[in-house]
């Protein structure tokens, strides 16, 4: 299928693209599940943006360099707040119903920020996001939405001139995608002059996420093999609270419920927190989740407990209606029981390298979202920029994307389909699956050491020759797909924290535990294809 725009992903980043590139061409918008699910619409939260007389631009940029430990791009962090508030007007405009007190947006506050300046939907604001922008997209004639859809592989002009034998084309050049049906099993090539990578994170890659399921890595692990450059994986935020429940599956207990006021205590009810750090429960992210993580492991507990209980029950139902809601489900009443949390893989900083205009280094291959290392995040993301950024980086994207049209299409020649994987293979694939996430877990995590990330190096490489050499050969499955695309992810990151001799933000490891000036600089992946 032939496109000016294909979009792979369909969270906050790959919606807004999808609606911007259509007033300038055919959008082919693709996603692997059902439209809108992505880590975009598990948001509690909010998006944080300048937007009142009370705060201002240099308070929103400072708080997230100081979150950043040393490593944002300044000119990234100015670009992206300066901008925010008409990004946020925008969403408003294209129907988001943030939550309003008396008189304007009712603003909460979260770990790190100095000002209240989180609007929110109640806390279900990623839901509301993606249900204004779906309600959007699905009437937009000049969109195509291919629902369970999943992008293989992207076609580069330096690809194509290695299979017909000819001089590589450099600078390189994306022309379009290998794309799974994944109803049917087929592998369409779809061509485009732009495409737009918004395939959202990797939490996946952990055995204990915040994340969907459709959060495997596969924008990353796709640009990687195309050639993209890389930097800053081994930043991997952490949530410090979800819930710790056998049937509560990457249930995220919002950082707001810090911001209005909860406490963390230990199991023996200590509040802890003054012992890590003088901001106590809104210390940033990497530090409550590194507090909670030796708290559990000094006592040997299974979880933490963060306490609303004196706060009143009004007001807990009021904002935090769907938490409240799940708790209850679960035999937990927020306004009189203490909530069970661990920390879980929520977050990455490091991607696909990008320019303020979300190009990667491979030309008219533009990332936008969790894929993406623009800058912004540094060594740790400051709370709610999440969603703020891919508003930003998904506005400029269009604006240069649509520079790009014209032109003929490259030839893209049909997939290679193989042979029937046997059943009893399906288990293998699951098991190793559960593997990766295992060590990625055990060795990978909170706390790293470099005894522990050069045995997972040596088990990834394991599992990637394992992959070529007996899962890569068959007819293509989501299964197989995501596998590949795990194991390359897990890999990148692995390297990158091996790289990195110190401990900075979302990075600490036992060997290097201090911060060192020498390297405050970007952790670069270049591969040679």
């Amino acid at each position: 299928m032939d496109s000016d725009f294909l979009v792979i992903g369909s969270g906050l980043a790959g919606l807004l693209f999808a609606l911007k590139a259509s007033r300038h061409g055919r959008v082919v918008l693709i996603t692997k599940g059902e439209l809108g699910e992505s880590n975009s619409r598990y948001a509690q939260g909010g998006v944080a943006a300048v937007w009142d007389d009370r705060d201002h631009f240099e308070a929103h940029i400072e708080d997230t360099l100081v979150a950043g430990a040393g490593l944002c791009r300044r000119e990234a962090v100015e670009f992206v707040v300066s901008n925010g508030p008409a990004r946020i007007q925008e969403l408003i405009d294209w129907g988001v119903r943030f939550t309003r007190d008396q008189t304007d947006y009712d603003l909460t506050r979260e770990g790190g920020h100095s000002h209240r300046r989180i609007l929110h939907a109640k806390d279900q604001t990623g839901a509301e996001i993606i249900r204004a922008l779906v309600e959007a997209i699905r009437t937009h004639p000049n969109i195509t939405i291919l629902e369970h859809r999943m992008a293989v592989e992207l076609v580069t002009a330096s690809w194509l001139a290695r299979q017909a034998g000819t001089p590589e084309r450099f600078p390189d050049q994306v022309v379009g995608a290998y794309v799974l049906d994944l109803k049917t099993g087929n592998v369409d090539a779809h061509r485009a002059s732009v495409v737009a990578l918004c395939a959202g994170g990797a939490g996946k890659v952990y055995k204990f996420t915040s994340n969907p399921n459709v959060a495997t890595g596969d924008g990353i692990a796709m640009a990687w093999r195309a050639g993209a450059d890389m930097a800053n994986l081994e930043f991997v935020q952490f949530h410090p609270t979800c819930l710790y429940h056998p049937e509560a599956k990457s249930f995220l207990i919002s950082e707001a419920l810090r911001g209005e006021g909860g406490i963390l205590r230990n199991e023996e009810g200590e509040r802890f927190m003054g012992r890590y750090d003088e901001r106590l429960e809104l210390a940033p992210r990497d530090v409550v989740a590194r507090a909670i993580d030796a708290e559990i492991k000094r006592l040997g507990s299974d979880c933490v407990f963060l306490h609303m209980t004196h706060l009143a029950p009004e007001f807990l139902r009021d904002h935090f209606p769907a938490i409240h809601a799940r708790c209850l489900e679960l035999g937990i009443d927020i306004t009189t029981d203490p909530i069970p949390v661990v920390p879980a893989c929520h977050y990455f900083c490091g991607g696909v390298v990008t320019s303020l205009t979300g190009e990667s280094s491979i030309e008219n291959l533009f990332v936008v979202g969790e894929s993406s290392c623009t800058g912004l995040h540094g060594a740790n993301r400051l709370a709610s920029n999440s969603l703020l950024e891919a508003a930003v980086f998904a506005h400029a994207a269009v604006e240069t994307a649509a520079s790009r049209l014209g032109g003929e299409l490259a030839h893209v020649p049909a997939w290679d389909t193989g042979e029937a994987i046997p059943p009893d293979e399906l288990v293998v694939i699951k098991h190793t699956w559960a593997e990766i996430r295992q060590f990625m877990w055990d060795y990978v995590g909170i706390v790293r050491s470099t005894r522990r990330l050069k045995r997972a190096r040596h088990r990834i490489h394991l599992v990637k020759e394992e992959i070529r050499a007996y899962y890569w050969e068959y007819e293509l499955s989501g299964d197989i797909v995501e596998l590949r695309n795990l194991a390359d992810v897990a890999g990148l990151v692995v390297e990158c924290a091996i790289r990195r001799r110190e401990s900075r933000g979302l990075h600490y490891t036992l060997d290097h535990p201090e911060s060192d000036s020498r390297w405050i600089r970007d952790t670069e992946l270049r591969r040679r294809l």
